[in-house]
Protein backbone atom coordinates (compact mmCIF):
# COMPACT_ATOMS: atom_id res chain seq x y z
CA UNK A 1 0.00 0.00 0.00
CA UNK A 2 1.38 2.99 -1.15
CA UNK A 3 2.24 5.46 1.71
CA UNK A 4 1.11 8.94 2.64
CA UNK A 5 2.76 11.79 4.19
CA UNK A 6 0.57 12.03 7.39
CA UNK A 7 0.45 7.85 7.81
CA UNK A 8 3.59 6.34 6.78
CA UNK A 9 3.74 2.78 6.59
CA UNK A 10 4.25 0.90 10.07
CA UNK A 11 7.21 -0.52 10.81
CA UNK A 12 6.43 -3.74 12.97
CA UNK A 13 4.16 -3.20 16.18
CA UNK A 14 5.64 -2.97 19.56
CA UNK A 15 4.96 -3.93 22.80
CA UNK A 16 3.38 -0.88 23.85
CA UNK A 17 1.20 -0.71 21.06
CA UNK A 18 -1.75 -1.60 22.60
CA UNK A 19 -1.19 0.98 25.48
CA UNK A 20 -0.37 3.45 22.83
CA UNK A 21 -4.20 2.78 21.53
CA UNK A 22 -5.51 2.99 24.92
CA UNK A 23 -4.12 6.48 25.37
CA UNK A 24 -5.37 7.63 21.88
CA UNK A 25 -9.03 6.51 23.11
CA UNK A 26 -8.53 8.06 26.79
CA UNK A 27 -8.11 11.58 24.65
CA UNK A 28 -10.97 11.01 22.81
CA UNK A 29 -13.18 9.60 25.87
CA UNK A 30 -12.06 12.45 28.14
CA UNK A 31 -14.15 15.17 27.16
CA UNK A 32 -17.28 13.23 26.42
CA UNK A 33 -19.06 12.84 29.67
CA UNK A 34 -19.57 16.74 30.62
CA UNK A 35 -15.75 17.37 30.14
CA UNK A 36 -15.24 14.75 32.77
CA UNK A 37 -16.10 16.78 35.09
CA UNK A 38 -17.67 14.64 37.73
CA UNK A 39 -16.67 12.04 40.41
CA UNK A 40 -17.50 9.44 38.58
CA UNK A 41 -15.90 10.30 34.98
CA UNK A 42 -12.55 11.98 36.30
CA UNK A 43 -12.59 8.92 38.32
CA UNK A 44 -12.31 6.60 35.32
CA UNK A 45 -10.24 9.31 33.69
CA UNK A 46 -7.88 9.31 36.75
CA UNK A 47 -7.67 5.77 36.70
CA UNK A 48 -7.58 4.40 33.16
CA UNK A 49 -4.30 6.60 32.88
CA UNK A 50 -2.85 4.93 35.73
CA UNK A 51 -3.39 1.59 34.06
CA UNK A 52 -1.76 2.77 31.25
CA UNK A 53 1.47 4.09 32.97
CA UNK A 54 1.51 0.79 34.95
CA UNK A 55 1.34 -0.98 32.01
CA UNK A 56 4.31 0.79 30.51
CA UNK A 57 5.83 0.28 33.90
CA UNK A 58 5.29 -3.39 34.06
CA UNK A 59 6.97 -3.59 29.95
CA UNK A 60 9.46 -1.67 31.12
CA UNK A 61 10.97 -3.59 33.99
CA UNK A 62 10.81 -6.57 31.69
CA UNK A 63 13.01 -4.74 28.95
CA UNK A 64 10.21 -4.93 26.45
CA UNK A 65 10.24 -0.98 26.04
CA UNK A 66 12.78 1.98 26.43
CA UNK A 67 12.55 5.73 27.52
CA UNK A 68 12.28 8.16 24.68
CA UNK A 69 15.03 10.79 24.27
CA UNK A 70 12.33 13.26 24.74
CA UNK A 71 11.42 11.38 28.59
CA UNK A 72 15.15 11.42 29.68
CA UNK A 73 15.45 15.17 28.96
CA UNK A 74 12.05 16.02 30.47
CA UNK A 75 12.74 14.77 33.87
CA UNK A 76 12.59 17.92 35.63
CA UNK A 77 9.44 18.69 34.54
CA UNK A 78 8.02 15.30 35.77
CA UNK A 79 9.99 16.52 38.60
CA UNK A 80 8.30 19.64 39.23
CA UNK A 81 4.78 17.87 38.36
CA UNK A 82 5.05 15.52 41.15
CA UNK A 83 6.34 18.27 43.85
CA UNK A 84 3.46 20.15 42.89
CA UNK A 85 1.41 17.32 43.52
CA UNK A 86 3.31 16.08 46.67
CA UNK A 87 2.22 19.96 47.90
CA UNK A 88 -1.63 18.44 48.00
CA UNK A 89 -0.80 15.50 50.04
CA UNK A 90 1.01 17.59 52.60
CA UNK A 91 -2.27 19.65 52.82
CA UNK A 92 -3.85 16.15 53.74
CA UNK A 93 -1.28 15.58 56.30
CA UNK A 94 -1.95 16.57 59.74
CA UNK A 95 0.99 18.90 59.71
CA UNK A 96 -0.88 20.85 56.34
CA UNK A 97 -4.05 22.66 56.30
CA UNK A 98 -7.33 22.19 54.43
CA UNK A 99 -11.06 23.28 54.35
CA UNK A 100 -12.23 20.12 52.88
CA UNK A 101 -10.13 17.07 52.85
CA UNK A 102 -12.53 14.77 50.52
CA UNK A 103 -11.90 17.88 47.58
CA UNK A 104 -7.95 17.84 48.14
CA UNK A 105 -8.23 14.10 47.67
CA UNK A 106 -9.76 14.04 44.72
CA UNK A 107 -7.12 16.75 43.35
CA UNK A 108 -4.58 14.88 45.28
CA UNK A 109 -5.87 11.40 42.74
CA UNK A 110 -6.43 13.33 39.92
CA UNK A 111 -3.32 15.04 39.89
CA UNK A 112 -1.31 11.78 39.53
CA UNK A 113 -3.64 10.72 36.73
CA UNK A 114 -2.72 14.10 34.90
CA UNK A 115 0.91 13.23 35.78
CA UNK A 116 0.79 9.72 34.14
CA UNK A 117 -0.72 11.37 31.09
CA UNK A 118 2.31 13.78 30.56
CA UNK A 119 4.65 10.98 31.28
CA UNK A 120 3.22 8.76 28.80
CA UNK A 121 2.84 11.26 26.32
CA UNK A 122 6.62 11.39 26.57
CA UNK A 123 6.94 7.67 26.81
CA UNK A 124 4.57 6.36 24.24
CA UNK A 125 5.25 8.73 21.04
CA UNK A 126 8.02 7.57 20.47
CA UNK A 127 8.15 7.77 16.56
CA UNK A 128 6.84 10.19 13.82
CA UNK A 129 4.10 8.30 13.08
CA UNK A 130 2.54 7.51 16.67
CA UNK A 131 3.07 11.51 16.88
CA UNK A 132 0.60 12.13 14.08
CA UNK A 133 -1.49 10.03 14.72
CA UNK A 134 -2.15 11.68 17.82
CA UNK A 135 -2.48 15.31 16.47
CA UNK A 136 -5.21 14.23 13.99
CA UNK A 137 -6.90 12.16 17.01
CA UNK A 138 -7.17 14.77 18.95
CA UNK A 139 -8.11 16.72 15.75
CA UNK A 140 -10.86 14.39 15.26
CA UNK A 141 -12.48 14.71 18.49
CA UNK A 142 -12.52 18.41 18.01
CA UNK A 143 -14.39 17.93 15.00
CA UNK A 144 -16.91 15.39 16.88
CA UNK A 145 -17.28 18.03 19.44
CA UNK A 146 -17.53 21.00 16.83
CA UNK A 147 -20.55 18.94 14.92
CA UNK A 148 -22.25 17.55 17.43
CA UNK A 149 -22.53 20.81 19.66
CA UNK A 150 -23.66 22.38 16.27
CA UNK A 151 -26.14 20.10 15.39
CA UNK A 152 -27.56 20.39 18.85
CA UNK A 153 -27.93 24.20 18.76
CA UNK A 154 -29.18 24.75 14.83
CA UNK A 155 -31.75 21.92 15.11
CA UNK A 156 -32.97 23.35 18.58
CA UNK A 157 -32.45 19.56 20.10
CA UNK A 158 -30.61 19.98 22.41
CA UNK A 159 -28.09 17.61 24.62
CA UNK A 160 -25.20 17.24 26.35
CA UNK A 161 -23.67 13.57 26.82
CA UNK A 162 -27.03 11.96 26.44
CA UNK A 163 -28.70 14.25 29.14
CA UNK A 164 -30.89 17.42 27.94
CA UNK A 165 -29.45 21.10 28.42
CA UNK A 166 -30.86 22.96 31.28
CA UNK A 167 -28.63 26.13 30.33
CA UNK A 168 -27.02 27.63 27.72
CA UNK A 169 -29.38 27.24 25.25
CA UNK A 170 -29.13 28.12 21.67
CA UNK A 171 -24.82 27.93 21.77
CA UNK A 172 -22.60 25.35 21.10
CA UNK A 173 -21.53 23.00 24.30
CA UNK A 174 -20.44 19.68 22.63
CA UNK A 175 -20.67 17.26 25.59
CA UNK A 176 -19.55 20.10 27.84
CA UNK A 177 -21.78 21.66 30.29
CA UNK A 178 -20.41 25.38 29.94
CA UNK A 179 -19.41 27.02 26.13
CA UNK A 180 -16.56 28.29 27.57
CA UNK A 181 -15.34 25.15 27.95
CA UNK A 182 -16.24 23.39 24.63
CA UNK A 183 -14.57 26.74 23.48
CA UNK A 184 -11.12 25.76 25.43
CA UNK A 185 -10.91 22.60 24.62
CA UNK A 186 -11.97 23.37 20.50
CA UNK A 187 -9.09 26.20 21.02
CA UNK A 188 -6.46 23.56 21.47
CA UNK A 189 -7.56 20.92 18.76
CA UNK A 190 -7.34 24.02 16.46
CA UNK A 191 -4.26 24.94 17.86
CA UNK A 192 -2.62 21.58 16.97
CA UNK A 193 -4.41 20.77 13.89
CA UNK A 194 -2.93 24.13 12.30
CA UNK A 195 0.00 23.11 13.70
CA UNK A 196 0.15 20.24 11.35
CA UNK A 197 -1.45 21.77 8.50
CA UNK A 198 2.19 24.21 8.77
CA UNK A 199 4.01 21.25 8.81
CA UNK A 200 2.66 20.46 5.85
CA UNK A 201 3.64 23.00 3.86
CA UNK A 202 5.95 23.28 1.01
CA UNK A 203 8.78 26.17 1.15
CA UNK A 204 10.43 24.98 -2.10
CA UNK A 205 9.52 27.03 -5.71
CA UNK A 206 6.43 25.44 -7.13
CA UNK A 207 8.61 25.15 -10.55
CA UNK A 208 6.59 24.73 -13.68
CA UNK A 209 2.79 25.15 -14.23
CA UNK A 210 2.42 21.31 -14.57
CA UNK A 211 4.46 20.94 -10.92
CA UNK A 212 2.50 23.81 -9.82
CA UNK A 213 -0.95 22.50 -11.10
CA UNK A 214 -0.58 18.75 -9.39
CA UNK A 215 0.58 20.51 -6.08
CA UNK A 216 -2.70 22.46 -5.99
CA UNK A 217 -5.09 19.34 -6.69
CA UNK A 218 -2.71 17.99 -4.27
CA UNK A 219 -4.11 20.25 -1.70
CA UNK A 220 -7.39 20.40 -3.30
CA UNK A 221 -8.11 16.63 -2.82
CA UNK A 222 -5.56 14.88 -0.40
CA UNK A 223 -5.14 14.72 2.91
CA UNK A 224 -4.09 18.63 3.25
CA UNK A 225 -7.57 19.50 2.21
CA UNK A 226 -9.18 17.27 4.44
CA UNK A 227 -7.10 18.87 7.61
CA UNK A 228 -8.28 22.36 6.66
CA UNK A 229 -11.71 21.21 6.31
CA UNK A 230 -11.87 19.95 9.76
CA UNK A 231 -10.44 23.36 11.30
CA UNK A 232 -13.24 24.62 9.11
CA UNK A 233 -15.88 22.54 11.14
CA UNK A 234 -13.61 23.30 14.43
CA UNK A 235 -14.08 27.02 13.71
CA UNK A 236 -17.45 26.98 12.88
CA UNK A 237 -18.54 25.03 16.88
CA UNK A 238 -15.95 27.62 18.21
CA UNK A 239 -18.10 30.51 16.52
CA UNK A 240 -21.04 28.91 17.74
CA UNK A 241 -20.23 28.84 21.38
CA UNK A 242 -20.59 32.60 21.30
CA UNK A 243 -17.78 32.61 23.68
CA UNK A 244 -16.02 36.00 23.75
CA UNK A 245 -12.79 35.12 25.50
CA UNK A 246 -13.07 31.26 23.40
CA UNK A 247 -12.71 33.11 20.05
CA UNK A 248 -10.59 36.54 21.32
CA UNK A 249 -8.02 34.34 22.46
CA UNK A 250 -8.01 32.00 19.49
CA UNK A 251 -7.15 34.54 16.87
CA UNK A 252 -4.77 36.61 19.08
CA UNK A 253 -2.67 33.38 20.09
CA UNK A 254 -3.07 32.34 16.24
CA UNK A 255 -1.72 36.13 15.08
CA UNK A 256 1.08 36.30 17.80
CA UNK A 257 2.22 32.81 17.28
CA UNK A 258 2.17 33.11 13.38
CA UNK A 259 4.64 36.45 13.97
CA UNK A 260 6.91 34.01 16.05
CA UNK A 261 7.57 31.85 13.38
CA UNK A 262 8.08 34.11 10.72
CA UNK A 263 10.62 36.01 12.84
CA UNK A 264 12.30 32.40 14.69
CA UNK A 265 11.71 30.51 11.16
CA UNK A 266 14.58 32.36 9.55
CA UNK A 267 12.88 32.40 6.32
CA UNK A 268 10.07 34.03 6.05
CA UNK A 269 7.94 30.95 4.02
CA UNK A 270 5.15 32.31 1.93
CA UNK A 271 2.98 29.44 1.94
CA UNK A 272 2.80 29.97 5.84
CA UNK A 273 1.71 33.43 5.49
CA UNK A 274 -0.86 32.00 2.78
CA UNK A 275 -2.24 29.85 5.08
CA UNK A 276 -2.69 32.27 8.26
CA UNK A 277 -4.09 34.67 5.87
CA UNK A 278 -6.99 32.43 4.59
CA UNK A 279 -7.36 31.43 7.87
CA UNK A 280 -7.79 35.04 9.22
CA UNK A 281 -9.80 35.75 6.09
CA UNK A 282 -12.41 32.45 5.66
CA UNK A 283 -12.78 31.61 9.30
CA UNK A 284 -14.10 35.16 10.33
CA UNK A 285 -15.19 36.69 7.25
CA UNK A 286 -16.69 33.95 5.55
CA UNK A 287 -17.49 31.47 7.86
CA UNK A 288 -18.77 33.54 10.57
CA UNK A 289 -20.82 35.88 8.26
CA UNK A 290 -23.34 32.49 8.07
CA UNK A 291 -22.76 31.37 11.84
CA UNK A 292 -22.86 33.93 13.87
CA UNK A 293 -19.78 36.01 14.61
CA UNK A 294 -21.37 39.08 14.98
CA UNK A 295 -23.46 37.46 17.82
CA UNK A 296 -20.25 37.17 19.62
CA UNK A 297 -18.98 40.57 18.61
CA UNK A 298 -22.09 41.90 19.98
CA UNK A 299 -21.72 40.09 23.10
CA UNK A 300 -17.77 41.54 23.54
CA UNK A 301 -19.43 44.96 22.83
CA UNK A 302 -22.27 44.60 25.30
CA UNK A 303 -19.56 43.56 27.91
CA UNK A 304 -19.41 45.65 31.24
CA UNK A 305 -18.78 45.82 34.97
CA UNK A 306 -22.52 46.20 34.78
CA UNK A 307 -23.54 43.34 34.07
CA UNK A 308 -20.83 40.99 34.67
CA UNK A 309 -20.46 39.85 38.53
CA UNK A 310 -17.36 38.19 37.39
CA UNK A 311 -14.43 41.20 38.46
CA UNK A 312 -16.54 41.37 41.91
CA UNK A 313 -15.48 37.55 42.42
CA UNK A 314 -11.95 38.23 41.51
CA UNK A 315 -12.33 41.04 43.92
CA UNK A 316 -13.68 39.08 46.52
CA UNK A 317 -11.27 35.91 46.23
CA UNK A 318 -7.95 38.14 46.78
CA UNK A 319 -9.02 38.70 50.37
CA UNK A 320 -9.33 34.48 50.57
CA UNK A 321 -6.03 34.37 48.49
CA UNK A 322 -4.54 36.99 50.94
CA UNK A 323 -5.16 34.97 54.15
CA UNK A 324 -4.48 32.09 52.94
CA UNK A 325 -1.52 33.34 50.58
CA UNK A 326 1.86 30.72 50.97
CA UNK A 327 -0.38 27.70 52.13
CA UNK A 328 -3.64 28.07 50.22
CA UNK A 329 -6.74 26.88 51.91
CA UNK A 330 -6.95 23.22 49.68
CA UNK A 331 -6.95 22.12 46.51
CA UNK A 332 -10.71 21.65 45.71
CA UNK A 333 -11.82 24.15 48.01
CA UNK A 334 -12.94 27.09 46.77
CA UNK A 335 -16.53 26.47 46.48
CA UNK A 336 -15.78 25.76 50.29
CA UNK A 337 -14.43 29.26 51.52
CA UNK A 338 -15.36 31.40 48.89
CA UNK A 339 -19.21 32.05 50.59
CA UNK A 340 -17.49 33.59 53.71
CA UNK A 341 -15.29 36.42 51.59
CA UNK A 342 -18.00 37.09 49.03
CA UNK A 343 -20.18 40.32 49.29
CA UNK A 344 -24.28 40.88 48.93
CA UNK A 345 -23.78 42.17 45.27
CA UNK A 346 -23.05 38.46 44.54
CA UNK A 347 -26.29 36.89 44.33
CA UNK A 348 -25.64 33.38 42.65
CA UNK A 349 -23.11 30.29 43.72
CA UNK A 350 -19.78 30.65 42.27
CA UNK A 351 -17.80 26.93 42.40
CA UNK A 352 -15.08 28.55 40.46
CA UNK A 353 -13.12 31.80 40.61
CA UNK A 354 -13.57 32.27 36.48
CA UNK A 355 -9.86 32.83 37.08
CA UNK A 356 -7.49 30.15 36.83
CA UNK A 357 -4.38 32.08 38.59
CA UNK A 358 -6.40 33.37 41.45
CA UNK A 359 -8.21 29.63 41.85
CA UNK A 360 -5.36 27.90 41.75
CA UNK A 361 -2.88 30.49 44.01
CA UNK A 362 -6.13 30.64 46.44
CA UNK A 363 -6.30 26.64 47.09
CA UNK A 364 -3.01 25.88 46.82
CA UNK A 365 -0.71 28.77 48.31
CA UNK A 366 2.31 30.17 46.44
CA UNK A 367 3.99 26.82 47.76
CA UNK A 368 1.96 24.80 45.28
CA UNK A 369 1.72 27.03 43.02
CA UNK A 370 5.66 28.25 41.63
CA UNK A 371 6.23 24.38 40.59
CA UNK A 372 3.31 24.62 38.21
CA UNK A 373 4.56 28.02 37.02
CA UNK A 374 8.00 26.58 36.72
CA UNK A 375 6.58 23.98 34.62
CA UNK A 376 4.22 26.69 32.06
CA UNK A 377 7.47 28.64 31.89
CA UNK A 378 10.11 26.02 30.88
CA UNK A 379 8.30 24.51 28.60
CA UNK A 380 6.67 28.30 27.22
CA UNK A 381 10.84 28.34 26.96
CA UNK A 382 11.47 24.71 24.86
CA UNK A 383 8.59 25.40 22.52
CA UNK A 384 10.07 28.68 21.21
CA UNK A 385 13.69 26.98 21.41
CA UNK A 386 12.10 24.35 19.29
CA UNK A 387 10.75 27.02 16.93
CA UNK A 388 14.01 28.57 16.31
CA UNK A 389 16.35 25.29 16.48
CA UNK A 390 14.44 22.50 14.99
CA UNK A 391 14.59 21.90 11.14
CA UNK A 392 12.04 19.11 11.00
CA UNK A 393 9.05 20.35 9.97
CA UNK A 394 6.69 18.20 12.02
CA UNK A 395 8.90 19.62 14.75
CA UNK A 396 8.03 22.54 14.03
CA UNK A 397 4.71 22.29 13.37
CA UNK A 398 4.08 20.62 16.80
CA UNK A 399 5.64 23.56 18.14
CA UNK A 400 4.20 26.53 16.51
CA UNK A 401 0.54 24.36 18.08
CA UNK A 402 1.84 24.25 21.58
CA UNK A 403 2.81 27.91 21.51
CA UNK A 404 -0.69 28.77 20.44
CA UNK A 405 -2.53 26.31 22.47
CA UNK A 406 -0.59 27.82 25.42
CA UNK A 407 -1.17 31.50 24.78
CA UNK A 408 -4.28 31.01 24.18
CA UNK A 409 -5.24 29.01 27.06
CA UNK A 410 -2.92 31.44 29.46
CA UNK A 411 -5.32 34.47 27.87
CA UNK A 412 -8.83 32.61 28.54
CA UNK A 413 -7.79 31.35 32.07
CA UNK A 414 -8.01 35.11 33.27
CA UNK A 415 -11.80 35.10 32.96
CA UNK A 416 -12.36 31.48 33.22
CA UNK A 417 -11.95 28.35 34.48
CA UNK A 418 -10.64 25.95 31.87
CA UNK A 419 -7.84 24.08 33.73
CA UNK A 420 -10.34 23.38 36.63
CA UNK A 421 -11.84 20.74 33.51
CA UNK A 422 -10.47 17.81 33.94
CA UNK A 423 -10.71 16.88 30.52
CA UNK A 424 -9.02 20.31 29.10
CA UNK A 425 -6.54 20.00 31.77
CA UNK A 426 -5.81 16.32 30.44
CA UNK A 427 -5.65 17.64 26.99
CA UNK A 428 -3.23 20.28 27.92
CA UNK A 429 -1.08 18.10 29.63
CA UNK A 430 -0.72 16.15 26.19
CA UNK A 431 -0.06 19.64 24.37
CA UNK A 432 2.93 20.52 27.44
CA UNK A 433 4.53 17.18 26.27
CA UNK A 434 4.42 17.47 22.97
CA UNK A 435 6.04 21.05 23.49
CA UNK A 436 9.42 18.97 24.73
CA UNK A 437 8.52 16.18 22.18
CA UNK A 438 8.93 19.65 19.78
CA UNK A 439 12.27 20.11 21.00
CA UNK A 440 13.95 17.30 22.12
CA UNK A 441 12.60 13.93 19.72
CA UNK A 442 15.34 11.69 18.41
CA UNK A 443 16.95 13.45 15.56
CA UNK A 444 16.35 11.91 12.18
CA UNK A 445 18.56 11.89 9.25
CA UNK A 446 18.53 15.91 7.92
CA UNK A 447 16.86 16.99 11.13
CA UNK A 448 18.48 19.59 13.40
Amino acid sequence: MESSPYFKTSAPASADQPLFWGFLALLVWAPMPLGSNRVWSISILTASALALLLGWLWLYTRNRVQLTPTSKRAWPIIALLVTANGWLGVQLSPIGFTLSAADTAQEFLQGWGLIALFVLALVLLSSQQRIRWTIYVVVASGVFQAIYGSLMTLSGTEFTFLIPKDAYKGVATGTFINRNHLAGYLVICLSLGIGMMIASLKSTPSGTWRNRLRRWMTALLGAKARLRIALVIMVIGLVLTHSRMGNSSFFIAMMFTGVVALILGRKASRSTIILLASLLVIDIFIVGTFFGVEKVVDRLENTSSHRETRDEVDQYSISLLNNHLLDGSGAGTFYTSFPEYRGHDIRIFYDHAHNDYIEFLSERGVIGMIPLLLVILATYIAVFWAQWKRRNPLMRGLSFGCIMSMTAMALHATVDFNLQIPANAATFMLVLALGWISLFHKKEKGDT
